[in-house]
């Protein structure tokens, strides 16, 4: 909940929680108050709290707990934590139900897979395509400019 969420993120981010209070403008006491549940910020310094952490309101105030794993960070603005896969015998893996619902997934659908040094994004080909030859079409028009 709430209160776990704003231990996590004050811990990710290094900050004491004189400096979270400073920040939001509220004295140390009440916001040591919010990390234990005794109390719970309005929604005004719920929103600055989302900024200062790069969250939206509705994640700093849900819990994702992953089997095998514990609860989860709230994700940055924008972004998505699905949780945990597992990789069977032949290499596959289940995509969440709520990752598939976001992005239309279907089965038979193909997917583009890319990664760097920290891990494996999936695209759907259509939008990879898409991007491609937008990207193709710019250099082309850079290089008869």
């Amino acid at each position: 909940m709430l209160k776990d969420n704003l231990v996590m993120l004050r811990n990710i981010h290094g900050f004491s929680q004189e400096a979270v209070a400073e920040k939001i403008g509220i004295s140390r006491q009440a916001y040591a108050k919010w990390e234990t549940g005794a109390t719970v910020p309005d929604i005004e310094k719920c929103n600055l709290l989302a900024e200062m952490y790069g969250t939206s309101i509705d994640s700093l105030v849900k819990t994702e707990p992953v089997e095998g794993v514990g609860i989860l960070p709230p994700a940055p603005k924008g972004k998505n934590i699905w949780g945990s896969v597992a990789i069977n015998d032949r290499g596959q893996i289940v995509i969440p139900k709520g990752a598939r619902d976001m992005f239309g997934l279907t089965g038979g659908q193909r997917l583009i897979v890319l990664s760097d040094e920290y891990g494996i994004a999936l695209i759907p080909d259509e939008a990879f395509m898409a991007n491609m030859n937008k990207a193709m079409e710019n250099m082309n028009r850079n290089v008869e400019e």
